[in-house]
């Protein structure tokens, strides 16, 4: 989903993922799609890390993480808009500092995933992983039968990561995205952002 304010889309100057090969970051705009075989797929870097509840003390590294996903901490997502620093946020610390953060809230029933970023120089190593499962867990704490998360149509990466995690897509919500920017905006790889797809697992 590409951030807007008032005068519309707003260009985002930070990566968005890290090339598996080189390791260059990437704004959306410069990111492409490709197939590889078992052997000739990039190993993912070594990184030790941990998941646990956000802290007070946490609230700068958590802005500052939602400034270059999305450009400001409200979101807009399932048809509301969610504030970050409302939500019940997981985080995960790296040696090095902080890697990722998932931000969670509880929406007709279900836990909702409002925001999973994970800085590009930690993707590929099990973070954003170790988020969701973390997040699942929760969600079977609190006996609540799915866990579900909101993507658009052209954000084939996460739609491949949640896939692979036991997400089903159960709704498409078209032409959400358009109504929402006032105009088609390109995404990832330059694909035109329109629909908003919903993905959900049982947790119970």
């Amino acid at each position: 989903m590409v951030p807007t304010d008032e005068s519309g889309p707003v260009e985002v100057p930070y990566p968005q993922y890290r090339c598996a090969l080189c390791g260059e970051e990437l704004p959306l705009g410069e990111t492409h799609m490709s197939v590889t075989c078992e052997q000739h797929r990039a190993s993912a870097p070594e990184v030790a890390f941990e998941i646990r509840p956000a802290v007070p003390s946490d609230r700068h590294d958590i802005e500052a993480i939602c400034d270059q996903a999305w450009g400001e901490t409200e979101i807009d997502v399932f048809g509301r808009t969610f504030d970050v620093l409302a939500c019940d946020n997981l985080v995960a610390i790296a040696e090095d500092g902080f890697a990722g953060l998932i931000s969670l809230a509880i929406d007709k029933g279900e836990l909702a995933i409002v925001l999973l970023t994970v800085y590009p120089r930690y993707q590929g190593s099990g973070v954003g992983a170790a988020l969701v499962e973390a997040a699942v867990e929760e969600a079977r704490s609190r006996r609540l039968p799915f866990i579900k998360v909101a993507t658009t149509n052209d954000d084939i990466p996460a739609l491949y990561f949640y896939q692979r995690r036991g997400f089903v897509l159960y709704e498409m919500v078209a032409g959400e995205m358009v109504d929402h920017h006032g105009e088609v905006v390109p995404g990832f790889a330059s694909i035109p952002v329109r629909d908003e797809l919903r993905l959900r697992r049982p947790v119970c």
